[in-house]
């Protein structure tokens, strides 16, 4: 039983940390002015471009931190955080798609996998 609960905190660990990073580079870079606020016009190619790419980034420190708190099978927990990070997308997809250019929440959807699992492969070599 106790290493049911690391496992699902380990899966958590990792949610957590792609939410905080990602929420927290939002809004540094909506006080420092280089993205504008929501209201004002978010959803222009180069900033979905660059969240894109800062959220892939976190994503793999995800998959990273949940392979390292594993009890066992790091790469196991990485592909459950990924799947969840697909379901999350997936309604993310749906409840924004008036909201911004669709191929942004689609690749946020298609990336979650593939970046999860290179952070659990860069922590189990």
């Amino acid at each position: 039983m106790k290493q049911t609960w690391r496992s699902i905190g380990a899966v958590l660990a990792g949610i957590i940390l792609i939410v905080i990073l990602s929420t927290v580079t939002d809004l540094i870079l909506e006080k420092t002015g280089i993205f504008p606020s929501p209201e004002n016009g978010l959803f222009i190619t180069w900033m979905l471009v660059l969240a894109l790419v800062y959220r892939c980034v976190y994503t793999i420190a995800g998959g990273y931190l949940t392979a390292a708190l594993a009890p066992q099978r790091p790469m196991k927990h990485g592909i459950i955080l990924g799947l969840i990070g697909i379901v999350m997308g997936s309604i993310g997809v749906v409840v924004g798609w008036n909201l911004s250019q669709h191929w942004y929440p689609i690749s946020l959807v298609v990336t979650a996998l593939p970046c999860i699992w290179l952070g659990a492969k860069l922590r189990t070599k």
